[in-house]
């Protein structure tokens, strides 16, 4: 007899290739091997039998025997069979697949026959000594080696109960043709990907190849952009299982991702074959790129910033989720009639969104209303929530690719359907009408963002979006943790939760309910680990923003919350007590009830009482928490209080939307590295006063107003000219942000135009004032602004004395996709919140990336932006945060400049018509009622905006300004921000999937 010694055998040489399991797997081919060892969490080894066993197993042609020696440390599978082509690797894909390591192989041959001798550990690299796993490897390496290479139906899978899919076939040695064509990677040359995109055309949007209109072509190029995502998807998340970390879950009710196509081809590194392919084919990849529509599931930066982190989250090579609602409409669609707001709704859904995979068989059932009792379970009471609704929340999945990694991690967006139950019932009674309605209203649930909650139906239904999408995330974050994990201990060793703002705060009693009613722990022991999975972001400024639930509401819905919600308080309270004693009205201001008219629950007071981390979202924005907003909460626990500064993603804000501003940077750095390492981008400040960086610089510029312009003309018909300099203002509309302060500014400056003599006007810089923002629906002072708005836009365009030294522009349903076309094409940009209100303010660090000057109060992030880039750079003006509360207390005695009496004037006579609907505007900031203080700010305004003007007119002065900013924006990265939350609230550390 003959014999070879072999090295560890490995399977493949890409970590890509996905194999089935036999045992309990969420979904049938998504393992991904990437070394020697592949981890099953699955297969959990026990040392209940004793070693030194010996089975035997024979078949028609084969013998195997398995040993545990005592001197072994391994497990011995020899195994005798005949030999024939391709055996050995059989067999060994049957232990890797099964998270077996092939400790050491030696092969001897007997004539036709073989022997092989297989020293095999565990995944914790110890024997394999439970006999019912030793039978079940056993009879998979029989199935492999005796089984036939074609034949055979599919594998049954079932859907079980918690959404789990689990795999009930064996592992048949037909699998072999599987990993044989999975044996790969799809690839991204040109004639690959063309192939690609129009085998989609022709089956996935079942068109002919020889006649798709560009929609089309748009709906197969972002399925065979899918595709690739999804190949990195499922390898991300197996090595996620395969290491088990810490995970951060980020719960938002909001998320503003904007456009998918060209993010993701960036992220996959693969935007230049594309086009080149596209090109090839008679396609423009922009052109198509242009058929996306935006995916409007947020409303303002709160929604951005939760995209950003996202696309941060992945590019680091966190082990992260995201979960939010799949809204059917999103937000509103702004539709301008003659000047007015009218809102319609946002059919985004209407063509398919190609970027999503429906999950059927991911969903969870989500109770409401009811009743609770008590009942005894092993000599202790309990309480049992008997709900009176069950609607079932169905998983969407959207991959999150990172830039320059293989880890894209996951979005999963839950949509409301009808319970199957309840269906049932209705069609076995007849009553299809019923079961028509009990549709349509568990839909409703997760139709719109934001209903209206000025009454108690559109408050019950926010309450209901909140916790359906709440209890939909938990149920799959405890699913996920308790496949890996059989004790509650280790729940906050691997899970860490983020709530983004207090929307999503109801999950505290959530978890409190699911480990104390059904995981029966106790109820000290619950609140420990609550207490330490839990941390809050908070964006609100002001103490009336805080979201507050009346408890009759919140009683109805959710009765045994409400009970949880009483319990935590009381504990609370009793430990307030002891820091605080009698001071009662402390303890009334730190209580999670609120007593008064309409009793409430403070949600922003749950979130703190339970924890970790308080999040504030800039220094001002930590100050004002800390001194003003929890001042109580601050002073019995200041170690929880953290300033997290908001960031944006560079990917987006600049490799996205400003391509050319990205090639320049990449140039004058000598590396594209600064994507990926944004603090590199402040190398740019050694080439700030460089005359051929200055002229490209200038160059891109132009460019970027040139594709701004010929959109503003689209638009409005109105043309504006390239040399004046491009003034926006795009951000929600509201009293805060202050518009109305610069349309005033406009007026002023077409007052003093109208004034000047032929002279004077050659003076003029000339400016397009761009104004954008949605009003909320039922903001009626919001919509009078933007109606101002329009107003001045008519009467200063159509003004022949004007020309092109002053244009007013307002651009219709501002969304992101908007955003990335103006913010490349700005010159100088408006911030001009009233200090103390804006909580961060991301939409300046976007401006800020991309070479735009600010024009802005002493207010959220831009006082860490004038750190970081000199106050010189910008043009700050107004009352500091300190200023205001002074300020305001002067009521009716706090004047006004003359400049501004005047300009409010012209408004409330009617010089620019709609004398009586405007009235109500004025007295806003007229007769002691301007609490934003505009009237007190105008003077400094209008001279910040004089230095602007001086500061354009030297070109290069204003050039090395526009660099400076870019090279100072590193800091407003969420890549730092994530990094400072997943080290100093989450605990979570990088797990890169391997290439």
């Amino acid at each position: 007899m003959s014999s070879i010694s072999l090295p560890l055998l490995t399977l493949r040489s890409s970590p890509s290739i996905p194999f089935p399991s036999i045992i309990n797997l969420s979904r049938p081919f998504s393992t991904s091997l990437s070394s020697n060892t592949f981890h099953h969490s699955q297969l959990l080894v026990s040392s209940s039998t004793t070693s030194n066993q010996a089975i035997t197993e024979t078949t028609s042609s084969s013998t195997i025997n398995v040993q545990n020696d005592d001197a072994l440390d391994t497990t011995l599978f020899i195994i005798r069979t005949k030999n024939r082509i391709g055996l050995l690797q059989i067999i060994t894909r049957v232990f890797k697949v099964l998270g077996l390591r092939i400790e050491k192989a030696i092969v001897e041959f007997e004539g036709e026959f073989f022997v092989n001798k297989f020293y095999v550990s565990d995944s914790n690299g110890k024997k394999i000594e439970k006999v019912e796993y030793l039978e079940k490897i056993q009879k998979a390496l029989v199935e492999a080696m005796d089984g036939d290479d074609g034949g055979g139906g599919p594998p049954s899978v079932a859907v079980s109960g918690r959404g789990v899919v689990v795999r009930k076939g064996g592992l048949k040695a037909k699998s072999e043709k599987m990993f044989g064509l999975m044996d790969g990677f799809l690839k991204n040359d040109s004639v690959s990907l063309q192939k690609d995109i129009l085998d989609h055309v022709e089956f996935t949007v079942a068109r002919s190849r020889f006649n798709f209109d560009d929609f089309e072509a748009y709906q197969a190029l972002a399925h065979s952009v899918r595709d690739r995502l999804i190949e990195r998807w499922h390898d991300t998340h197996q090595y996620f299982k395969k290491k088990d970390p810490k995970r951060i879950y980020f719960l938002s009710l909001e998320f503003l991702m904007g456009r998918s196509l060209t993010n993701s081809v960036i992220n996959l590194g693969i935007q230049d074959q594309y086009a080149d392919a596209l090109t090839q084919l008679g396609f423009d990849f922009e052109i198509l790129a242009e058929q996306e529509g935006d995916a409007a599931l947020g409303n303002g930066g709160l929604a951005r910033f939760a995209a950003c982190q996202m696309d941060s989250l992945a590019t680091l090579d966190y082990p992260a989720w995201g979960y939010g609602l799949r809204y059917q409409y999103g937000l509103f669609r702004q539709i301008i009639v003659d000047g007015f707001q009218h809102e319609q709704p946002d059919f985004w859904l209407n063509f398919g969104n190609p970027w999503e995979i429906e999950r059927v068989h991911v969903s969870y059932p989500v109770k409401f209303y009811g009743t609770v009792e008590e009942e005894v379970l092993n000599g202790k009471k309990c309480k049992i929530w008997i709900p009176g609704e069950s609607v079932e929340a169905v998983a969407y999945d959207n991959p999150i690719p990172g830039y320059g990694t293989r880890n894209a991690i996951n979005l999963r967006l839950w949509a409301a359907k009808p319970s199957d139950q309840y269906d049932m019932e209705s069609y076995t009674t007849g009553d299809y009408i019923n079961a028509i309605v009990n549709r349509q209203k568990a839909e409703t649930i997760s139709n719109v963002l934001y209903p209206d909650d000025r009454s108690y139906q559109g408050k019950e239904l926010r309450l209901k979006q909140q916790y359906f999408f709440v209890s939909a995330s938990l149920q799959d974050i405890i699913r996920r943790f308790k496949d890996l994990h059989k004790n509650f201990d280790e729940f906050p060793e691997k899970i860490a939760l983020q709530i983004n703002d207090t929307h999503p705060s109801i999950s505290i009693a959530e978890v409190m309910r699911v480990l104390v009613d059904e995981e029966h722990l106790d109820w000290s022991k619950a609140w420990g680990i609550a207490c330490r999975i839990f941390s809050v972001t908070i964006h609100a400024v002001q103490p009336e923003g805080l979201e507050k639930i009346p408890v009759d509401l919140l009683g109805s819905v959710l009765p045994r919350h409400l009970e949880i919600i009483y319990e935590i308080n009381f504990r609370l309270m009793e430990e307030l007590k002891k820091s605080f004693d009698q001071d009662y009205d402390r303890l009334s201001r730190m209580s999670i009830i609120e007593e008064g008219a309409v009793k409430s629950i403070r949600m922003a007071n749950l979130s703190l009482a339970c924890c970790h981390t308080v999040n504030g979202v800039s220094r001002v924005h930590l100050e004002t928490l800390k001194t003003r907003v929890f001042k109580d909460f601050y002073e019995l626990w200041p170690q929880k209080f953290q300033c997290k500064t908001n960031g944006v993603t560079q990917r987006r804000w600049i490799v996205v939307s400003n391509p050319s501003l990205c090639s320049i940077i990449s140039k004058w750095l000598g590396t594209e590295a600064w994507i990926r390492n944004v603090d590199l981008i402040a190398g740019l400040r050694e080439y700030a006063k460089d005359p051929d960086l200055h002229t490209e610089w200038k160059n891109m510029k132009k460019v970027n107003k040139m594709r701004l312009a010929e959109y503003i003309e689209t638009l409005t018909s109105v043309k504006v000219s390239l040399d004046a300099m491009f003034d926006v203002q795009i951000k929600r509309i509201h009293e805060y942000k202050r518009q109305l302060l610069n349309i005033l500014g406009i007026i002023h400056r077409y007052d003093c135009i109208k004034n000047m003599d032929e002279s004077d006007k050659r003076r003029v810089v000339p400016r397009v004032c761009i104004i954008g923002g949605k009003a909320a629906p039922g903001y009626e002072v919001a919509k009078k602004i933007i109606k101002l708005c329009h107003a001045v836009a008519d009467k200063v365009n159509s003004d022949p004395d004007i020309g092109d030294l002053l244009k007013v522009v307002f651009i219709p349903d501002y969304n992101v996709s908007v955003a990335e076309l103006v913010i490349p094409g700005s010159d100088l940009s408006q911030h001009l919140s009233t200090a103390g209100h804006e909580a961060s303010g991301t939409g300046c660090m976007k401006f800020l990336m991309n070479g735009c000057l600010l024009l802005a109060t002493a207010d959220g992030s831009a006082v860490e932006i004038a750190e970081e880039i000199g106050e010189a750079n910008m043009f700050l003006f107004g009352a500091k945060v300190d200023e205001v509360p002074a300020l305001r207390e002067k009521g009716t005695t706090l004047k006004g400049s003359l400049q501004f009496a005047r300009v409010v004037r012209m408004v409330r006579d009617g010089y620019f018509g709609f004398k009586d609907y405007f009235k109500s505007l004025c007295d806003t900031v007229e007769d002691g009622g301007d609490f934003y203080l505009l009237g007190h700010d105008f003077a400094s305004y209008l001279e910040a905006q004089a230095a602007a003007d001086r500061a354009f007119v030297d070109q290069e002065k204003w050039t090395q300004m526009s660099i400076l900013s870019t090279a100072g924006s590193g800091k407003f990265s969420s890549d730092r921000t994530i990094e400072e939350y997943a080290e100093q609230s989450w605990g979570i550390e990088p797990c890169k999937c391997p290439f």
